[in-house]
């Protein structure tokens, strides 16, 4: 009984999330150019209307649940569309090209958020998102540091503007330094943030580049795993040292297994089943496609959780963060392509 009422309290939150994602998914589908993904879309629709209405209690715990639970379940579900022997196909190359950028977002990065004054939340969180994936990222560390709801829309708005300028720049910027389709693609598929705006930017170039961009962008994607890993033992360290200065018992005992979150264990798992190939295409293209719709769900949910006061009293100060991560990015991807021959 206990159960049906709890479910009963969920289902009012839930229900508008879900009914905002799909609104979201039809405005990307009447888009005549793909600019901008459904999960962008689906936070802006949230974020407007907390600011002509805030969610009452009615609605409250569903939407907790929508941005918490339902958040961490796509993530896991996003795994059984990944394929670790992409990083083979892809070579080594395109994996050189993305140590060296990932350095730069959460190296620089770092360092950039202290001279700025940023919380290193919303810090990383840009990195991440600027690094690795875009939105997906953002979504897989946020839960992991226990990032607040704003930090969350700040750092999926600053990539989106990013994402728009490079999906017009970077074809133009490539047919003036006369880029091969190849060294084009991997310029894009290490430098630009989201995977719609990567495949956006790739075959606005060329087929051919189109192809290798959303390759190398895949590649991309599975450094989630390595990254979500570190920032849990980093927010388990300082977790300890947060209670240990509050007098508090802490123990020096470590494991694995506690500080990796389970989430991301169901993402690994499905990962490597797949890798095997024991997940039927079909099968796992459903399940993409419902994880893709699900997070549509979860960011909508954050969105009517976030007020644009909120989200002002950071400042422009992440914004200047995130431009100058992302000219980061792009200026080294294509100076190590340089570097190695391959422009």
């Amino acid at each position: 009984m206990e159960k049906i009422k709890y479910a009963g309290k969920l289902l009012p939150g839930f229900a508008m999330a879900l009914v905002i994602a799909a609104i979201a998914k039809l405005l990307e589908g009447l888009l005549p150019i793909h600019l901008i993904g459904a999960s962008v879309i689906a936070l802006f629709i949230g974020m407007i209307l907390n600011h002509f209405w805030k969610p009452n209690r009615l609605f409250a715990t569903g939407l907790k649940f929508t941005s918490k639970k339902i958040l961490k379940f796509a993530i896991i579900l996003l795994g059984a569309s990944l394929n670790i022997r992409i990083v083979l196909e892809v070579g080594k190359l395109s994996l050189c090209v993305m140590v060296f950028t990932l350095l730069t977002c959460f190296g620089i990065g770092h360092f950039v958020g202290r001279a700025l004054k940023i919380n290193w939340k919303l810090s990383n969180l840009i990195s991440a998102g600027t690094g690795i994936c875009g939105g997906s990222a953002i979504a897989a560390i946020a839960p992991v540091i226990d990032a607040d709801d704003s930090d969350i829309a700040y750092a999926m708005s600053a990539t989106f503007l990013f994402d728009m300028a490079m999906i017009v720049l970077f074809p133009i910027m490539g047919q003036a330094m006369g880029l091969t389709d190849m060294a084009y693609g991997l310029w894009a598929g290490t430098a630009v943030n989201d995977t719609s705006s990567v495949v956006a930017a790739g075959y606005a170039f060329s087929e051919a580049a189109g192809d290798f961009a959303t390759m190398v962008k895949l590649t991309r994607t599975l450094s989630i795993i390595p990254t979500v890993i570190a920032f849990a033992l980093i927010s388990a360290h300082l977790k300890r040292k947060e209670a240990g200065a509050g007098g508090t018992a802490v123990k020096a005992e470590f494991r694995l297994v506690k500080v990796i979150p389970w989430f991301i264990l169901g993402f690994l798992g499905l990962a490597v089943i797949n890798s095997f190939g024991l997940i039927p295409a079909g099968v796992s293209a459903g399940m993409k496609d419902i994880s893709k719709f699900l997070m549509i769900t979860a960011l909508a949910a954050i969105g009517l959780n976030t007020s644009f006061k909120d989200m002002k009293k950071s400042g422009f100060a992440p914004m200047l963060h995130g431009f100058i991560i992302s000219l980061l990015v792009v200026v080294v991807a294509i100076a190590v392509e340089y570097f190695m021959g391959i422009v």
